[in-house]
């Protein structure tokens, strides 16, 4: 093979719509933008705009409120905890937080901390550190054996 021998594979690029560039291209004259009005006009963005009529976004009523302060944990279940003991990715003999999770693949992201509910079955002796747990979560360790201890929960806010 030379260098003047190197081509794309047969249909791996595509040339561009070159619109407006007379009849025969097939996107002549409209140029694929249908007949006049606004937005066959250059220049247009009309998102939410419902020609005067009072948009719906001003029409329905706003109700409660966002707090921006609020913990958002990564939730996990303690059948997903079986599940990754089982497959060897976490070691129950070591003790569990938020890293050890992360570095087994259980979870993406830590966020604010990590909270165990209790969906699933858990056999495994295992010792958690957590930010939160669900009260059935917590009854399901302790009936296996284990242990979890609660981490206080940094505040999202700067004082």
């Amino acid at each position: 093979m030379k260098l003047n021998e190197i081509k794309d594979n047969e249909g791996s690029t595509k040339n561009r719509i070159r619109v407006g560039r007379g009849i025969g291209s097939g996107k002549g004259k409209t140029g694929g933008r249908g007949v006049k009005g606004q937005k066959a006009r250059s220049g247009v963005a009309v998102n939410g705009f419902e020609g005067g009529q009072m948009p719906i976004y001003r029409r329905l009523p706003k109700r409660g409120f966002n707090n921006i302060f609020a913990s958002e944990f990564t939730t996990v279940s303690v059948g997903r905890l079986q599940q990754a003991i089982d497959a060897g990715k976490l070691d129950a003999t070591a003790t569990v937080d938020a890293a050890a999770l992360k570095a087994a693949g259980v979870i993406r992201r830590i966020k604010d901390g990590v909270r165990i509910l209790a969906d699933g079955e858990l056999t495994a002796k295992v010792t958690l550190e957590v930010a939160g747990a669900s009260k059935p979560a917590v009854e399901k360790i302790e009936k296996a054996g284990g242990s979890i201890k609660l981490l206080a929960v940094k505040a999202a806010a700067a004082e």
